[in-house]
């Protein structure tokens, strides 16, 4: 009798070990790819005229497609924090183009390190400065393997490969594409699920498309054949890197989420009929196209018009894979779970966006990789931009609880509620009802005033709670 209990204790211990380790095997790999400057408009599949993208038609086709994705800013730099950190990017003083993000953050390198994974960053980084003594590099945020650039980079790019300056050649969405498969190839075999970052330089501005890409668009005027040759390059680069998940056996099992930093590029960039264009705070400044295939939990393709953030990629990640996070500051976006699964169309809370009035950090990639291998060729190294440097620093004096530089804007549900403060301080609203006016052309203000009050209540709470952040009280537990 002794002997049957010890032998049935250690099966369902055996078993327990054996559902543990399936259970961790089944943890799926993730890869996160986003443009630099593609607007919601410069996709064939949301009805561009002319570019040629077959390979995001057919992932758009297959996965979730996401028709009302926000990035968190209308610039660079503050929507990629987002995506590390699932909160707004004043939270850590991250305002404009070349700010870097604080050490102080958790990034989602780190929560899913926890979570058992092994992670990679690759192509643009732009959240500080990528050489050796940085503070604010992939690698002090979380990243086991980085092949990076401070800023957007083009073809032939000089990269950062851990501090270590790499001259490359070849189109540049495609040099991203082909370190992440050479990491992913000699990972996937190992016991850590992957986690990707791969982060274009395309096709922000100057456009130079490799000349395969360029020649499809040989009728367009030659500034347009640079920046839709660059979009296309992109979609070749990405559909490589779909047709390679499969052919490694890890497609099914892997979410990849494509998405963009900000709206479209003026004079070149669609932004799909909506109002203004990349660094506005208006739709067509934040509206970006937004795929995610995961063929083991999403097997039918669906369309979504719920509205939702890249400040919502990071919290997804964690319910997903179970990560918890330690003392984790307030976020602002919310997990997605419920809609991949197909259960809820409704976004559980409202989404805040505040473009403060700065000026931006120059980040001349290209000059400053080009010093690095200079100097590292010598024998020597470089240090980090003095802004790099200073990446922990909070802010000596604090900012004010009750002014709020430049356009804010509030939506809950179909209705959005811009503050814009002007250079004297005042302020002016305006509201829109974005399941009627997605154009933001007819203001509801001054008819909706009870709405109005009290969408104000809930902006005015969420700056407060942002620069409470800004200031450094959410450190304080850690």
């Amino acid at each position: 009798m002794r002997n049957n209990t010890v032998l049935n204790l250690m099966s369902v211990l055996l078993l327990g070990g054996l559902v543990s380790q399936a259970f961790a095997a089944d943890k799926p790999n993730i890869i996160l790819v986003m443009a630099d400057d593609q607007g919601w408009g410069d996709m064939a599949y949301n009805g561009h005229p002319v570019v040629k993208t077959p390979n995001f038609d057919a992932a758009a086709a297959a996965g979730l497609r996401f028709d009302r994705f926000y990035a968190a800013a209308p610039v660079c730099s503050p929507t990629r924090a987002s995506v590390m950190t699932g909160r707004h990017p004043n939270r850590m003083g991250v305002f404009k183009w070349g700010y870097p993000m604080r050490p102080q953050e958790t990034t989602i390198a780190e929560a899913l390190k926890t979570a058992g994974y092994t992670t990679s960053h690759f192509g643009k980084w732009h959240l500080g400065s990528v050489r050796n003594n940085s503070p604010a590099h992939p690698g002090r945020n979380g990243f086991d393997e980085w092949f990076s650039a401070p800023n957007f980079y083009d073809n032939d790019a000089v990269m950062s490969r851990r501090g270590k300056a790499v001259q490359t050649k070849g189109e540049s969405s495609m040099l991203a594409i082909d370190a992440a498969l050479e990491w992913i190839r000699s990972e996937k075999d190992g016991e850590q699920p992957l986690f990707a970052v791969v982060w274009f330089g395309s096709p922000h501005s100057p456009h130079r498309a490799a000349e395969e890409d360029r020649m499809l668009y040989d009728d367009q005027p030659k500034n347009m054949q640079h920046f839709l040759g660059e979009v296309t390059g992109m979609d070749r680069a990405f559909g490589k890197l779909r047709n390679a998940l499969g052919d490694l056996g890890i497609r099914d099992n892997t979410i990849l989420w494509y998405c963009s930093d900000n709206g479209a590029l003026p004079k070149v960039g669609s932004t799909g009929g909506h109002r203004g264009n990349k660094g506005k705070v208006y739709e067509g400044g934040l509206l970006v196209p937004a795929i995610l295939e995961w063929p083991a939990r999403i097997p039918k393709p669906r369309t979504t018009k719920m509205r939702s953030s890249t400040c919502d990629i990071y919290p997804t990640l964690l319910e997903i894979v179970g990560a918890k996070v330690k003392n984790q500051a307030p976020l602002d976006g919310v997990s997605l779970v419920s809609l991949i699964d197909g259960d809820v169309e409704e976004r559980s809370r409202p989404m805040g966006f505040w473009d403060y009035t700065t000026r931006g950090i120059s980040t001349p990639s290209a000059t400053w990789m080009a010093d690095l291998l200079k100097a590292q060729v010598a024998g020597g190294d470089l240090e980090p931009h003095e802004s790099s440097q200073k990446a922990a620093e909070l802010p000596n004096p604090k900012y004010p609880m009750d002014e709020f530089p430049g356009h804010a804007a509030w939506i809950d549900g179909d209705w959005k509620l811009h503050r814009i403060t002007d250079k004297k301080g005042t302020v002016k609203w305006e509201l829109y009802d974005l399941a009627t006016d997605a154009a933001e052309k007819t203001d509801s203000a001054a008819r909706e005033k009870s709405r109005v009050e009290q969408m104000r209540k809930g902006l005015d709470a969420w700056l407060r709670s942002v620069t409470r952040s800004l200031n450094g009280e959410d450190y304080a537990a850690n």
